[in-house]
């Protein structure tokens, strides 16, 4: 494993491998296949991309998501690595392009939809191509008793089983219970595959539930809390995103709006503003986000209680990607529960399902929905309440959640009464106040480095976050290293984006030093 403990400093910067990467890495670089259960943040994207650096050939990554594969493939174009996407937002000719390239062998790594394995044109390549590995992406997504389910993932195995040469398989994903996970070994025909689950704990997100009596003015109040940060607003409905995406422009903050019922050109307009940091909330169905890799996400308010904790996990996962503290808000009321009754009646009837199949959906989507109302209900740790729900065993008292805090909210039929009053973010545990504890003076830099990084990536045309993360430019500021050989020491700094972009961060923090006279 040396070999993977050097690519993982050269090209990502990290002097050590998070739990369970290097197992995974072992077994597939060993040509076991691989089922791992990974928490959003916890780099399951190295577990797949450091062996398709190591193993002979292609290897191809399967994604749900275009927005995904290319945020993928930018992130792994600024490391140095050789990667490229095909999908539908490719033009004809750009997409034969891209594959004379791969049958050229220009690339490690290509990402592809699961509609396209089964194209003519790709097969062709395929079945020529020497194909070391295939990694299933958000491999949850193969089951029909998980909450994002895709026909066209049923199609993997059938394009596996039909190489010249059987290649290693990896499933991935952040969100299955043991019922899914069955599913996916079972369904992808993995053989013999290196279980591994690592955990879904994500010690640097405040979970909280609030029961307000307005949710308007709630959701104002914690916007403008956040100041400039990112975030994600959450809604049930089409027609609430258009609401709440209006109440906010009123009230003078920039938000643009995602769900299934804009045009084409707004959808991708307004996830391409989000993630260049052109526009810093994003109000939105459950619609987007699914791979989106931004890592400065630094909250994730839901305005309504989602169907199920799988969805709820998954998609307050978008935020703090990058290990930095964050907070996910969750804003409950009764009608949220009469909503997503109504929702999981109307998906009902416009599946093509048989008798049988339909009502045990039904009653697995009913009983998902029980299980998410307990939650916005509880006294106990909210942490240990999810980690319990995928099987794990939970705390009774995190230290980073509103009722560990002491902020349980309790409905009346009158009013709603508030969390005490304090300061603009929650108290979080150890950890996360390590990492969000600067002085003034570092809080300066690090401000005036993601001013750097923000005309850095205006200048390549890339999101931000792909240059460097917040929590690099954090410890950036605090260590505010001088020389190449120091900066090549902060975590997240690897080879490639040293030499593109070290001289300029170091100009910036020795301008900044002589300023403050430190220098």
């Amino acid at each position: 494993m040396e070999d993977a403990q050097a690519l993982l400093k050269r090209y990502y910067g990290y002097d050590r491998f998070r739990p369970g990467q290097r197992e995974i890495i072992g077994a597939l670089c060993g040509g076991q296949d691989v089922l791992a259960v990974m928490p959003t943040g916890a780099g399951k994207s190295v577990c797949f991309q450091i062996p398709a650096l190591l193993l002979p050939g292609i290897s191809l990554v399967v994604s749900p998501l275009v927005s995904l594969m290319r945020d993928q493939v930018l992130g792994l174009v600024q490391m140095g690595v050789p990667a490229a996407f095909l999908n539908s937002s490719l033009t004809p000719r750009q997409y034969a392009l891209a594959l004379e390239r791969a049958r050229q062998g220009r690339y490690k790594l290509i990402y592809v939809a699961p509609e396209r394995l089964t194209s003519p044109a790709f097969l062709n390549f395929a079945l020529s191509a020497h194909i070391g590995m295939v990694a299933v992406d958000e491999a949850h997504c193969i089951s029909q008793w998980g909450q994002d389910f895709r026909p066209a993932y049923l199609e993997i195995p059938h394009f596996v089983a039909g190489l010249p040469r059987r290649p290693v398989v990896g499933a991935f994903t952040a969100t299955a219970t043991p019922q899914v996970r069955q599913d996916i070994e079972t369904l992808l025909a993995l053989e013999q595959p290196r279980r591994l689950v690592t955990g879904f704990d994500r010690e640097n997100l405040y979970l909280e539930v609030r029961r307000p009596a307005s949710k308007k003015a709630e959701l104002l109040e914690v916007v403008r809390q956040q100041g400039e940060d990112c975030g994600i607003i959450y809604c049930a409905t089409r027609k609430t995103v258009e609401e709440v995406h209006g109440f906010l422009r009123d009230n003078g903050l920039d938000a643009v709006r995602y769900h299934a019922g804009l045009p084409d050109e707004e959808r991708q307009q307004s996830q391409e503003d989000f993630l260049f940091d052109r526009c810093r909330i994003m109000v939105a169905t459950n619609a987007f986000g699914m791979g989106i890799d931004k890592s400065n996400v630094r909250f994730v308010i839901h305005y309504n209680m989602p169907k199920d904790l799988e969805s709820y996990y998954q998609e307050a996962g978008r935020a703090g990607r990058d290990g930095a503290p964050a907070r996910c808000i969750l804003l409950y009321s009764g009608q949220d529960v009469r909503t997503q009754q109504f929702l999981i009646e109307k998906s009902g009837e416009s599946e093509a399902l048989d008798p049988d199949t339909a009502r045990q959906l039904r009653a697995a989507e009913e009983e998902r929905l029980r299980r998410m109302t307990f939650y916005c209900h509880s006294r106990r740790c909210l942490r240990g309440e999810l980690l319990r729900y995928f099987g794990e065993k939970g705390p009774e008292h995190c230290g980073n959640c509103s009722v560990c805090l002491g902020l349980f909210q309790q409905e009346s039929p009158s009013r709603t009464l508030a969390a005490p009053s304090g300061p603009a973010r929650p108290k979080p545990n150890r950890k996360a106040l390590a990492q969000a504890q600067l002085t003034d003076s570092q809080r300066s830099l690090f401000e005036r480095l993601r001013a750097l990084r923000s005309r850095l990536a205006r200048r390549q045309g890339v999101p931000a976050f792909v240059i460097f993360t917040d929590k690099t430019l954090l410890e950036l500021a605090v260590e505010a290293p001088r020389t190449p050989r120091q900066l090549g020491e902060i975590s997240g700094v690897g080879e490639h984006k040293a030499a593109a972009y070290g001289e300029e961060f170091l100009s910036e923090i020795r301008s900044f030093l002589r300023q403050e006279g430190e220098l």
